[in-house]
């Protein structure tokens, strides 16, 4: 196993040391430049657009609404990462890596921006709602059916077995610190929890998270706003040991700059999924009347991800002055600065919270592997057989190692993150176009734009559903 663990850890570095940092960044500073900095100048446009309703022509189809997609994309986006994640960041990067957390966010919104918006682009009529995502812009957008079965395998293996593992292993965890529970016995309900879910479909997913989703959301936000407001004369301080463990002298010489930024982004992406080729799958789901509206929900939901609820536990964290050593990592981390700060029923709070937030993501999650199945083939048995093997993740997540499980998923997710940033940056002007039709429209007074393929060359032949 030792060795195992060292053969992972080899890869991961490789991979997140140049690969993935430099495309990362090179396509949210390229995408931000081309869109003229939509995810800040449109921002008010976006808190608009979570009220759109489904557009539904047919009262026969099962279309799901802004609103649906995004809680559904957020349930998935808002786990272990914002909890766990955070934590392991901070306990391995240093305070800095918030800093590099909130930069990935900030310019990665603009990938999460031109992955939706060509997501909603390329969408397809399936049985019951639409379907699409990378695999679908892959071969309809690019030509190239051969990548979309390459990140439809991705994506079904790194959502499905590998993040929904981490997701378990992270209830588990944190329920075995608060109420001493059995992790064989709690993994045995998340699976079956899971099963009756995930054979509902997309409508029945989207339901449960469009309840959970605001709830969970909501109360975390509200007691870490209580807890800042507790300690309002140190915030001046932790913002400025946030800033200085990014950039300060000492901990360049030190070396630790680095492991912040890396472990800055590596967490930042896991949290909000921005570039990565996960939320264009939900947001395909949506209904709407112009393509970038899905894009620029998709980008809220990387501001509500990281700036709002990663923030909240990177706050609380240096706060409670709890250690920072890496002798507590992951969400014990996170329980004993709750505990330290409220009490022991903190520590219930974090316990409570880290199984709603994970148990969403989990069906979110496999949601993304459903998606990527059906691109893959139409067969249902595949997709019943997929179904059965993510309720055996959640299963072996519940009794596997903490790190084993961490390695796994961020190796499945960097090679997914590569495949889906080379397919948009090919496609990109699709979505830079959109988005001035979009600006043009609302310009000439018109409050809800509408799409029409005939006004752009390319993607009359190709965006079949408008």
């Amino acid at each position: 196993m030792e060795i195992v663990n060292s053969w992972i850890s080899n890869i991961n570095e490789l991979l997140w040391s140049y690969i993935l940092i430099i495309l990362l960044l090179g396509c949210a500073i390229w995408f931000t430049i081309k869109t003229h900095f939509v995810q800040f100048r449109m921002l008010r446009e976006m808190i608009r657009l979570l009220g759109d309703s489904a557009n539904k022509a047919d009262a026969e189809e099962k279309h799901i609404s802004s609103f649906q997609a995004f809680a559904v994309s957020l349930a998935s986006r808002v786990g272990t990462g914002n909890l766990a994640g955070v934590a392991t960041a901070i306990a391995v990067g240093g305070p800095g890596a918030v800093f590099w957390m909130w930069i990935i966010a900030l310019l990665g919104s603009s990938s999460a921006f031109v992955e939706s918006t060509l997501a909603q682009v390329y969408k397809r009529k399936g049985k019951d709602s639409f379907i699409g995502g990378p695999a679908y812009y892959m071969q309809y957008g690019l030509g190239l059916k051969w990548m979309g079965i390459l990140f439809a395998i991705l994506i079904s293996i790194t959502f499905g077995f590998a993040f929904n593992s981490v997701q378990s292993n992270t209830i588990c965890a944190a329920l075995q610190g608060s109420f001493n529970f059995d992790p064989t016995i709690v993994g045995i309900i998340l699976t079956v929890l899971t099963l009756v879910i995930i054979f509902g479909g997309i409508q029945r997913i989207a339901q449960v998270s469009s309840v959970i989703v605001p709830v969970m959301a909501l109360g975390y936000v509200a007691l870490a706003l209580g807890i800042v407001l507790f300690n309002i004369t140190e915030l001046p301080a932790v913002i400025k040991l946030i800033i200085s463990s990014a950039f300060g002298w000492e901990q360049a010489l030190g070396g630790t700059v680095g492991a912040a930024l890396m472990q800055g982004i590596k967490r930042g992406l896991f949290s909000n999924e921005a570039g990565m080729g996960s939320a264009p799958n939900v947001a395909a789901t949506a209904s709407v009347t112009h393509p970038v509206k899905q894009g620029l929900i998709q980008t809220l939901g990387v501001f509500t991800d990281t700036l709002i609820i990663c923030t909240c536990t990177a706050f609380i964290i240096l706060f409670s002055g709890a250690p920072l050593d890496g002798s507590v990592n992951g969400v014990q981390l996170t329980q004993e600065a709750l505990t330290l700060e409220v009490g022991k029923s903190g520590g219930i709070f974090v316990a409570i919270a880290i199984f709603l937030f994970a148990f969403s993501s989990i069906i979110g999650n496999y949601y993304y592997g459903e998606a990527n199945i059906r691109f893959i083939t139409p067969k249902k048995n595949v997709l019943y057989l997929y179904r059965l093997l993510v309720g055996g993740m959640v299963m072996f997540g519940a009794l596997a190692s903490l790190d084993l499980a961490w390695s796994l998923a961020d190796i499945t997710m960097g090679l997914m993150t590569i495949c889906n940033l080379v397919a948009i940056s090919l496609l990109s002007k699709q979505a830079f176009l959109l988005l001035r039709d979009y600006v043009h429209q609302k310009r000439s007074g018109i409050i809800s734009p509408v799409f029409d393929k005939n006004k752009i060359p390319e993607l009359k032949e190709k965006a079949e559903c408008w």
